[in-house]
């Protein structure tokens, strides 16, 4: 017997997560010069000029290890979110933390609720530790609460809620989310994963860190891979009570988040006119797509994030003449959306040249 079949049968079974293609891996495969990438949702403008100041600051520390305990990140979320220290974990990335929650309170037989089309990693994470995942059917491509509710029994622990949603977009107001969070039992922890809150229009965004106070199985997540520029740096956090803090931390690997990350998140949060700049450019773009889309006459889902999920027919078939362009954008099969394609919304060339692709495509 080999060494490799005494693994879990759990973990064996593992598809493990599909990132989106590398400009670099399309140059070494097609031999493509000019090419857009618009498959992974990353900030189009880059970085904030005060979180690259503040790389430049840091790099000669390199020799040394990180803040073990990221002291003035951490300071920085409390000032920005009105938590204190021990309501904050930091991830490498929000998927780090993420994990943690599952790792601290999953189990074999133990059981976590996520709908379907919902971020991949939630599944993931549930699988990994030999845990039961409950897949609620989506109800227009989001999120059905009242079925999430129904679906919680005595052995669910852990309830994970995307808002916005990847890859679909969609999102819940705030009333029924705390509707939602009044009828969980005290016993499973809602994970509140807000990966791209900045995008929400005002009237959308929830006060999610405040609920924290009356929710005490509530953990809202965010990260600085979207709207703050810092996906290569992966930098993420989450916001709970205490004991639950505590927890998460206890699994959280030593030295986590770097040093780059923690002095780049640090500066990139003081930086309200770049997130300011990123989502006015957003809004901008998500118009310029869905208008080439509605003329093109393919469907697509309202979405609040950075992307758009559109129909296409054929998916794959369409993604592949697309690379041959040099356009990258997400096949979503493994979402359960096999006629769909997601596309992040870029710069305006970038969204221009994106459209003139799929309609040379889609007439070829």
């Amino acid at each position: 017997m080999d060494v490799c079949d005494l693994s879990p049968g759990y973990v064996r079974a593992i598809a493990p997560y599909q990132p989106g293609k590398p400009i670099s891996e399309l140059e070494r495969e097609l031999g493509l010069t000019e090419i857009v990438k618009l498959a992974s949702n990353e900030n189009p403008l880059g970085p904030s000029p005060k979180a690259l100041a503040a790389i430049q600051k840091a790099l000669p520390e390199l020799a040394r290890y990180p803040d073990g305990n990221g002291f003035e990140l951490k300071a920085a979320i409390c000032r920005k979110f009105n938590v204190t220290m021990d309501q904050v974990v930091l991830g490498n990335g929000s998927n780090d933390v993420l994990e943690m929650v599952a790792r601290a309170f999953l189990a074999p037989g133990i059981a976590a609720v996520y709908s379907q089309h919902a971020f991949a990693v939630y599944p993931l994470a549930v699988q990994a530790i030999g845990a039961k995942g409950i897949e609620v059917p989506a109800r227009n491509y989001g999120h059905d609460l009242e079925a999430m509710l129904e679906a919680i029994d005595e052995d669910t622990r852990i309830v994970f809620i995307a808002n916005p949603n990847n890859p679909t977009g969609t999102v819940v107001q705030p009333a029924q989310l705390l509707g939602f969070l009044r009828r969980v039992p005290r016993t499973v922890v809602v994970v509140l994963d807000e990966a791209y809150y900045e995008y929400l229009p005002q009237d959308m965004k929830s006060a999610s860190p405040a609920w924290i106070g009356e929710f005490p199985n509530l953990v809202v997540t965010r990260t600085f891979s979207k709207a703050y520029g810092l996906a290569a740096l992966r930098v993420g956090f989450a916001l709970a009570q205490p004991r639950i803090a505590e927890l998460m931390n206890r699994v959280r690997q030593p030295f986590n988040v770097n040093t780059l990350g923690q002095v780049a998140a640090t500066a990139a949060l003081d930086d309200a006119e770049f997130v300011a700049k990123s989502v006015a450019l957003n809004r901008a773009g998500m118009m310029q797509i869905t208008t080439g889309l509605i003329e093109l006459k393919l469907p697509f889902i309202p979405s609040y994030g950075n992307f758009v999920c559109f129909e296409v027919g054929d998916a794959n078939a369409v993604f592949q003449k697309l690379l041959r362009k040099g356009v990258i954008v997400r096949p979503v099969a493994n979402y359960g959306l096999p006629q769909h394609l997601r596309v992040s919304v870029g710069l305006e060339s970038e969204n221009a040249r994106f459209l003139a692709a799929l309609r040379e495509v889609l007439a070829a």
